[in-house]
């Protein structure tokens, strides 16, 4: 039975709900008249419940469709204005015993080429990541409690934090490690981390039971309830995401809705992030073999339902998509993407790089980080490796109630000026700066309030003068 508020994964995440929503979907998609009006309903900003998101999902009016592309991107303005947060992964170690089919890490691969990065070599590559201009990374692992305990999760965290490299800082390192328990999540959570991040792959249980035949992950409702049990070790900021290809879309879709709707109801506060991954290629893995992949279309339609439905999260999309259709999804509701990707063990630095392909997914968007800070300039984005509002305490329920009341820009978009001018200065080609600087002039007569206009333009001068790390 659907419940909320329970604590239980097969009751907060109910299979006859999310069948029964499906239904209801596709009964009323071409309902003009209640279309318009839960279109009007999400005109307040206010977000929608997974039942009435999923029949803006289903809706095949294309004059209906227009317009909840268009109410997307507004809401996006409204709560991100133009900025576009920028982070990397750096994958520590793929040693894991899982027997996941849609990954290359499982356990059984024999051909992919194991490497779990001592302290000295997780270094380097924090260097090399500073010496792009990256901030903020999201650590990922396999799940392997011989090679990849918690205690080693702790070490590299402090190695990561430790690295001061010329004017390089990461400022902020989520984390996207299997479940754990209530007390290593609060390990986690006394070692700084930023979001705990933790894709569900697919909500549907008995698909998940299939996908996952062996090993720790197989336990559905331990993999589910995970988010309850990092908030309890006092973790406020968790990121919620899919695999999409992996079940069907729109079940996908209700459960991940219903996830961040329990999230919300028993904590208070529901998820900082979601993300929105295809399956692609890896090592040993032929996306044809899973038969509920789906086109660029549909995986636009998602991101702007996803967007209306929960206003005040953070949209992640990696660097598994191109860029042709990243820059389609920014417009409907991305407010953070990966850039200069690597996702094998050792990837960014040249000393430590072998020809050996350790890599999770291929990357399809496989731009340096200069070229695609340039490209987001170009188009109208402010790039930002702001990390002031975690830095600050503005986390969890905090950052959401400053967030809705639209006073988060008055802290965001000043302090992604100033990072961005600290990425300039430190790190960008010419030709990137020479854009970069231009951006800069008009973005801060843009911002509403002279004392942060003042204080902010001043900053950005002692930041070309080499100061650096001011934050609002």
């Amino acid at each position: 039975m659907y419940n909320v508020k329970s604590l239980k994964a097969e009751e907060f995440i109910d299979d006859g709900e999310i069948l029964s929503t499906i239904e209801y979907a596709e009964e009323n998609k071409n309902n003009k008249e209640l279309l318009e009006k839960i279109l009007k309903k999400a005109e307040e900003r206010k977000g929608l419940s997974h039942r009435d998101a999923s029949v803006l999902l289903a809706c095949e009016d294309e004059e209906i469709n227009k317009k909840i592309y268009k109410l997307a991107e507004q809401i996006k303005k409204d709560f991100y204005g133009n900025r576009i947060v920028l982070f990397a992964p750096l994958y520590l170690s793929n040693y894991c015993v899982n027997g996941c089919v849609y990954c290359p890490y499982h356990a059984k691969n024999k051909d992919i080429p194991r490497k779990k990065m001592t302290q000295e070599e997780i270094e380097r590559e924090v260097i090399a990541l500073q010496d792009m201009g990256h901030k903020r990374l999201a650590i990922e692992t396999g799940e392997d409690p011989v090679n990849n305990p918690i205690e080693y999760i702790l070490e590299s965290l402090k190695t990561i934090y430790s690295v001061k490299h010329k004017n390089g800082a990461i400022r902020r390192a989520n984390v996207n490690i299997a479940a754990t328990t209530v007390e290593n999540y609060r390990k986690l959570k006394e070692a700084g981390i930023g979001t705990y991040i933790l894709f569900q792959e697919t909500y549907n249980k008995e698909r998940y039971e299939r996908l996952h035949p062996t090993g720790p992950k197989h336990n559905y409702a331990y993999h589910t309830e995970a988010m309850d049990r990092a908030m309890e070790g006092g973790i406020d900021d968790v990121g919620l995401g899919v695999l999409f290809g992996l079940s069907t879309y729109k079940y996908e879709f209700v459960g991940l809705l219903m996830h961040a709707e329990h999230l919300e109801a028993v904590h208070g506060v529901g998820p900082h992030t979601i993300s929105v991954p295809r399956i692609r290629k890896a090592n040993d893995i032929d996306p044809s073999a899973f038969k509920n992949g789906i086109n660029d279309d549909t995986f636009c339609k998602i991101v702007a339902c996803i967007r209306i439905a929960v206003p005040y999260t953070g949209m992640i999309v990696s660097t598994r998509e191109s860029k042709e259709v990243r820059e389609r999804v920014l417009h409907l509701g991305i407010s953070q993407i990966s850039g200069g990707s690597k996702t094998s063990v050792g990837g960014y630095d040249e000393n430590d790089y072998t020809e050996e392909d350790s890599s999770q997914f291929d990357v399809t968007d496989t731009r340096a980080l200069d070229e695609v800070m340039k490209w987001l300039m170009k188009i109208g984005y402010l790039p930002s490796f702001c990390t002031a509002c975690y830095r600050e305490g503005r986390t969890g329920e905090r950052f959401m109630d400053i967030c809705k009341s639209k006073q988060i820009q008055n802290f965001c978009h000043p302090n992604a000026i100033m990072t961005l001018k600290e990425y300039l200065e430190d790190y960008a080609k010419p030709e990137t700066k020479a854009v970069g600087d231009k951006l800069i002039q008009k973005e801060l007569e843009t911002l509403e309030s002279e004392n942060v206009k003042k204080q902010t333009k001043e900053n950005v001068e002692k930041i070309a003068n080499g100061e650096r790390d001011f934050r609002f």
